[in-house]
């Protein structure tokens, strides 16, 4: 049976933990590993997980539920502890405030996976929620029917919480952590760029598979976000490529207004 290893990253998320952890705990697939990897919080982060560790052995649910508390160096330096201690056959991250869609979501993506080898990827669709959980709209970023590496050069078409990596690809390639925001986008790249190398095929699921919580950035950190993204496409897809791909959006943005 195929088993999913969900990686949660922690650092005072009491506010917005509850209805991650409970997602997965309601889960009927049992095949699940949920690793929770904290950063030394001092709010009730610790005391939730504690109680979520304790109502998954009384469901008999078969989740094994691992939880790290310790300083770290930043997000990225976070989820690759949590690739080291993935033993699933697919990774995906799932942080606080952020949730599957239903019960069955698991066993439904388990159940699509009809090919051999195993897909390198599994990716579907992302719905955004507001703070309490309340769907907002359908991601404006959807992916398309074929995934490649080349198809990020449109933007991150998949939500990094709705792509399902193998971890055997996953941990070749950890995240760059010289990157402070965009480490996502550049991982995601990677392995799809070695499973195209290897040919290993990426299956789209087709259905919703992650609500994501729309979070309010400071605009400091979106313009810095926005400028490491630009290296990023940079390093995969060229100068040159990039410039011209990014003067099209803005010709873009101006037509759409």
């Amino acid at each position: 049976m195929i088993t999913i290893t969900y990686v949660t990253i922690t650092y005072n998320a009491a506010a917005t933990l509850r209805r991650t952890l409970d997602s997965i705990l309601r889960q009927d697939y049992p095949h699940i590993q949920h690793l929770i990897i904290d950063g030394a919080s001092t709010d009730d982060t610790l005391r939730m997980v504690d109680d979520y560790i304790a109502r998954s052995n009384a469901a008999d649910n078969g989740h094994d539920v691992q939880v790290t508390s310790e300083p770290d160096h930043g997000i990225y330096d976070a989820m690759n502890k949590g690739l080291r201690s993935a033993t699933g056959d697919y990774v995906c991250f799932m942080n606080a405030g952020d949730f599957l869609p239903a019960d069955d979501t698991v066993s439904r993506i388990v159940s699509s996976v009809t090919l051999t080898p195993l897909p390198a990827v599994l990716y579907g669709d992302t719905d955004i929620v507001d703070n309490e959980g309340n769907f907002l709209r359908h991601r404006r970023l959807c992916p398309p029917e074929k995934l490649t590496w080349r198809s990020f050069r449109q933007g991150m078409l998949v939500c990094h919480q709705a792509f399902y990596a193998r971890v055997d690809f996953a941990m070749q390639n950890p995240y760059d952590t010289t990157f402070r925001y965009s480490a996502d986008v550049d991982w995601c790249i990677r392995i799809m760029k070695q499973a195209e190398d290897e040919g290993i095929p990426l299956q789209n699921l087709h259905r919703v598979v992650a609500n994501y919580t729309e979070e309010g950035q400071t605009t400091q950190n979106h313009h810095a976000s926005l400028r490491e993204r630009y290296r990023v496409m940079q390093r995969h897809y060229g100068i040159i490529q990039t410039f011209l791909l990014h003067c099209w959006f803005m010709v873009r943005a101006v037509v759409q207004r």
